[in-house]
């Protein structure tokens, strides 16, 4: 296969050490035969950005986004897509030839991608927990699994009216209730829960008895307090994992133009870095350890 000649990629962010981007993507590569690409992890904030983004060379085709990078970098870009842009989301980064800089948003789509890989294509009700740039991409991605109205649970006045204002440009039915009332939102046929590590832990003692379905969209540490209720309460739990393995599929094509990026490979290294990662058993399928450490820029 070809060896593209703009072959480095890596993510950012801050804190970004916990990332399994890199073995996902270098997974990627080498099921794909791509062995002149490189992919690095670097630590950067939103003060940061910029000159990172001045300092590339002509090498660089691509960069993942985690927080808190996804917004601060849109002002930085030439164009974004208009997933993007609808859900002011920026969490990759095109570097083209002629310098340009172009920013998509896989989120979106991994989302209700992990879900029907679950077999959630359609729900009546759905709950948003958290009002962050992740809880933006959940109501996109719920325009296309939601029948019915979607609730989400925020933490003040000024979250409530930004998601009431996504939900205008989405074309999604969203209310806002307060966070203290959360625990109500627990019954909905689906629940996602967008808020950082620990956020959720007070809901894990109101699950119902027969609960629906939980995208929970951390996977570090895994599984969440929440997540290990529901699973407990017999519930279906879509985690972290899977939407980050849907959504870097859509980088790795968007990174390298290859058509079909290899999901099984990036999920099997996705799974064996998080067994390393928490210190327990690595799966079977493991092989050779990827090199972990960031190339210099």
């Amino acid at each position: 296969m070809e060896t593209y000649t703009r072959h480095r990629a890596a993510v950012l962010g801050s804190p970004v050490g916990h990332s399994l981007s890199p073995d996902l993507h270098r997974a990627a590569h080498a099921a794909l035969g791509l062995t002149g690409w490189s992919y690095g992890r670097f630590e950067v904030d939103e003060a940061g950005i910029k000159e990172f983004l001045e300092s590339l060379g002509p090498e660089w085709a691509g960069l993942s986004l985690t927080m808190p990078l996804k917004r601060a970098v849109i002002p930085l870009l030439d164009e974004v897509s208009e997933c993007a842009a609808s859900v002011e989301a920026v969490n990759t980064v095109l570097l083209h030839p002629d310098g340009r800089r172009t920013g998509d948003n896989t989120d979106v789509p991994g989302m209700v991608a992990a879900l029907r890989e679950h077999g959630v294509r359609r729900v009546e009700t759905a709950t948003v927990l958290g009002a962050g740039a992740t809880a933006s991409s959940a109501l996109a991605a719920l325009r296309t699994v939601c029948a019915g109205e979607v609730t989400a649970y925020v933490r003040g006045a000024a979250r409530a009216a930004q998601m009431r204002d996504w939900s205008e440009r989405l074309g999604t039915a969203v209310r806002t209730a307060p966070w203290d009332r959360a625990a109500e939102g627990l019954r909905a046929d689906l629940v996602v829960a967008t808020t950082p590590h620990g956020a959720t832990n007070e809901l894990a003692v109101a699950v119902p008895s027969v609960p629906g379905v939980l995208f929970d969209v951390l996977y570090d540490p895994w599984p969440t307090a929440l997540a290990a209720a529901w699973q407990r309460a017999g519930g279906a739990v879509v985690g972290g994992l899977d939407l980050l393995v849907h959504q870097a599929v859509g980088q790795v094509e968007l990174f390298t133009g290859c058509r079909a990026a290899p999901l099984g490979a990036m999920r099997a290294a996705g799974e064996r870095a998080r067994a390393r990662a928490a210190g327990g058993p690595v799966p079977e399928t493991a092989g050779h350890d990827d090199e972990t450490k960031a190339e210099e820029r």
